[in-house]
């Protein structure tokens, strides 16, 4: 029997003190941070969750709190959007659909406050990340953020279009192929490349080999 058929889980929004302060909680053990300034403050989800803010959660059989997510509203030209800032899954529980469980619990608080679109960042050498944020999500990397929590922290952003029921089907050959580079310098100027000719990273994949290649295709169609 599949491991993940065994547990049941449900997803919530997160509404008490209690739950912030475990989502809190929850958040440092995943990342490993000791140094408070690297903290959640649990007030902050409280302020979140009650003004238009996504602070959800993911409980398995005994109520525990084993995955979370939290964000925020944004905005540029276009209009207003969502913003991730940050899902955590504990360890345990990882490879078990958790954060999509998360994405698309974020996805209906967006929706219920009338937004269309959601943000979010991820580190463009990790391949599983990203071809599940591009391919089984369907979001699409838009924009290129060098350094952006400090030196060796450069991020893909991503747009993921929530009116979207289900990701689109991508055809590889009519797209522009990027193999991921060893070299942090090389994959920054590919994406910076390519996503300056207009184009977005619609998919990610592993290739025989064991490297990853992103396929780039236009902002219209993807």
């Amino acid at each position: 029997m599949n491991r993940i058929s065994e547990v049941s889980f449900r997803a919530v929004s997160l509404t008490t003190a209690s739950r912030f302060a475990e989502a809190s909680e929850l958040y440092r053990a995943v990342f490993g941070y000791l140094d408070p300034v690297y903290g959640l403050n649990p007030r902050l989800l409280g302020a979140l969750a009650s003004n238009g803010g996504s602070v959800v959660g993911i409980l398995d059989e005994s109520d525990k709190l084993v995955a979370f997510a939290y964000g925020f509203c944004g905005t540029d030209r276009r209009g207003f959007y969502h913003y991730s800032q940050s899902a955590v899954v504990a360890a345990e529980q990882q490879g078990r659909g958790l954060g999509r469980m998360l994405k698309h619990a974020q996805r209906e608080v967006a929706l219920s406050h009338g937004m269309s679109r959601m943000r979010w960042t991820y580190d463009p050498a990790q391949i599983r990340n990203a071809h599940f944020n591009l391919d089984v999500l369907g979001a699409r990397g838009r924009w290129y953020a060098p350094d952006m929590y400090g030196p060796g922290t450069d991020r893909v952003v991503v747009e993921w279009d929530l009116t979207v029921e289900q990701p689109k089907s991508v055809d590889e050959s009519a797209l522009t192929k990027l193999v991921v580079p060893t070299d942090p310098a090389e994959l920054r100027r590919g994406f910076e490349g390519l996503l300056g000719q207009g184009l977005a990273a619609v998919s990610c994949r592993r290739l025989a080999d064991g490297s990853g290649a992103y396929y780039f295709g236009s902002v219209d169609d993807a």
